[in-house]
């Protein structure tokens, strides 16, 4: 029998009524335990966040919002996502907090629906530059509803071009500036963009998903107090469930809410309120200040050794939780670094660099990030230690020294255990 402390309270019921899923449950549990994990939109939750998740909260449907259901019953479940709320506006400074976004493509689609309509123009940072699908994408929902005019970053910098950013800006007069990426090393100025929107009278929009666990852990700069509305994931750095989030101005409140619910989605899923509650408590505490600070220390350190082993980063290096890595200087493309990697116990992502000359299905580079095997307690020395295991990996097309490295991988996290 499983020890079902480690995998939730009823566990072996699971386990005795439909094996076939428990024992998914189990390789994939010995897939995180067994591996590096270095996808920079991963994590690690904590026990009580899962606790949280499996639940009787989820019985529970409550369309609408605390103390205005649309059904009986909500008045324990009221408290949950009351509690959530409050939370979270105290953690980020913020006038509003919608927590029931179901995810950050979710949250995003509740932004465009507060603020713009079908075919409005809207700013954002170019995918190939490192924004996300939702920024503008012609096979998302937002580049085929609104008209997308994008930004991007300067080819000798990497960094973002906040001159062609204003003049963009000013030729194209969008309705809503959205600051943020998926792919994007280093620090935003919010000031800057702040003053951009200000001059073209747009909304400032800053999609923080990548980065709101450091702002959470005071490691990086907040954009709350400069954007009209700030939408991000419940998960990455800041390590709660999968799930969204929504903060705004007060004067944006109303519309918010009015965006997600009726707008967007129907009832919230309750025990992942409560989950997220959870996890904006463990982010209150010193400890996971230091986490965060640490995840960004880590970052630094496992870029720089990379750079030692003959790769590029992006931007010079970074000032968050991810590098992008341009690999092609040690002969090879991002597709065939990742499958290397893969075959090595090391998951990480190929990832399109600004400029790349590389399909997005090939790509010049990898994305690490550094949240997970910060929460698993690793730290500097360890990043010198997962940067040669990363080179070794990559520059060798031998399955037995893949093999070979995937043991010593073995060997490295073993001495960091999850949900040991």
């Amino acid at each position: 029998m499983t020890d079902a402390r480690k995998y939730g309270p009823n566990f072996d019921l699971l386990e005795s009524q439909d094996p076939e899923i428990a024992s998914i449950l189990l390789a994939e549990v010995k897939r995180q335990q067994t591996g590096l994990q270095l996808i920079a939109s991963e994590n690690f939750t904590s026990g009580a966040v899962l606790a949280a998740l499996g639940t009787p909260l989820s019985n529970k449907y409550a369309e609408g919002y605390p103390g205005k259901r649309y059904y009986g019953g909500c008045e324990v479940v009221d408290r949950a996502e009351t509690i959530a709320i409050e939370r979270a506006k105290q953690l980020f400074g913020a006038d509003h907090a919608n927590v029931q976004p179901h995810s950050g493509a979710s949250a995003n689609i509740a932004v465009y629906a507060a603020f713009v309509k079908p075919g409005d123009k809207v700013m954002a940072m170019s995918l190939p530059h490192g924004g996300h699908l939702t920024h503008g994408s012609k096979v998302n929902f937002s580049g085929k509803w609104f008209e997308i005019v994008s930004y991007g970053v300067r080819q000798d910098t990497e960094l973002i071009d906040y001159d062609e950013m204003l003049d963009v800006a000013k030729r194209e007069k969008p309705k809503m500036i959205c600051a943020g990426a998926t792919a994007y090393p280093s620090l935003i100025d919010f000031e800057k963009v702040r003053q951009i929107c200000d001059e073209v009278g747009a909304i400032m929009w800053v999609d923080a998903a990548h980065f709101i666990g450091l702002v959470a852990g005071k490691a990086i700069p907040s954009p709350v107090p400069y954007a009209d509305v700030v939408s991000f994931t419940t998960h990455k750095v800041l390590r709660g469930p999968r799930g969204g989030m929504i903060l705004s101005k007060s004067e944006h409140a109303a519309a918010i809410d009015k965006a997600v619910f009726p707008g967007m989605q129907g009832g919230p899923i309750m025990s992942a309120i409560a989950a997220k509650a959870v996890a904006l408590h463990e982010c209150q505490q010193s400890s996971y200040q230091s986490y965060a600070k640490q995840v960004v220390v880590n970052a630094k350190a496992l870029a720089s050794a990379l750079v030692s082993e003959g790769m590029r980063a992006i931007s010079g290096g970074t000032e968050t939780h991810l590098a992008l890595i341009d690999v092609t200087g040690v002969g090879v493309t991002g597709k065939v670094a990742d499958e290397r990697c893969g075959a090595s116990g090391i998951t990480l992502n190929k990832n399109s660099i600004p400029f790349d000359p590389n399909p997005p299905a090939v790509t010049s580079g990898i994305r690490v990030g550094t949240p997970a095997v910060t929460t698993q307690g690793m730290g500097v020395d360890q990043m010198q230690v997962i940067a040669n295991l990363i080179t070794r990996a990559i520059k060798s097309d031998d399955s037995n020294e893949h093999a070979k490295i995937k043991s010593e991988v073995q060997s490295l996290v073993t001495k960091y255990p999850i949900y040991a």
